[in-house]
């Protein structure tokens, strides 16, 4: 697995909701906030204050590996009540992707995260210029990290509306 590849990691959760009710929650931005190991806080920028494309929002995030720091995302692609899609953009273009996805089933709906590594440098970038070697098992290493968080967020989601 190659970080220039753009690797992906998606989760799927079926919930016991209509469209419309996991739309309100999936296009919060705080809600990875609220289940994360690493992101803390997220606030949007340039006086907007919803999901649209163009708007944009910053995120703060700790690990220990990595220390702090802050990305700014931008929406890039938004379906009303099917999907959204942001950018986190870095200093060097995009360094990676992610996005939300709601769709109805016979029993209430079902709701997907996914991430998208790159195609731009990242966090990881420096880890796998020193250790050119150990690039798969950093790149999975980090997916795991991903899935864990994206899997804490729709179940949170679940909890929510299911009660």
């Amino acid at each position: 697995m190659r970080y220039r590849d753009q690797p992906t990691i998606e989760v799927t959760q079926r919930v016991g909701c209509d469209v419309r009710t996991l739309w309100e929650h999936v296009t919060d931005i705080t809600l990875p906030a609220r289940c994360s190991t690493e992101l803390e806080s997220v606030e949007w920028l340039d006086g907007s204050d919803g999901v649209e494309v163009g708007a944009r929002f910053r995120g703060r995030s700790k690990h220990e590996a990595f220390g702090d720091w802050e990305t700014v995302c931008e929406v890039v692609e938004v379906e009303d009540q099917r999907r959204w899609v942001w950018n986190v953009i870095g200093p060097d273009g995009v360094g990676a992707t992610w996005g939300f996805e709601v769709e109805p089933t016979s029993d209430g709906a079902l709701v997907r995260q996914w991430g998208r590594m790159g195609p731009g440098p990242s966090g990881l970038t420096p880890a796998i210029v020193a250790q050119p070697d150990k690039e798969a098992r950093i790149v999975a290493r980090r997916l795991a990290e991903w899935g864990q968080n994206m899997q804490a967020n729709l179940e949170w989601i679940r909890s929510q509306v299911e009660g």
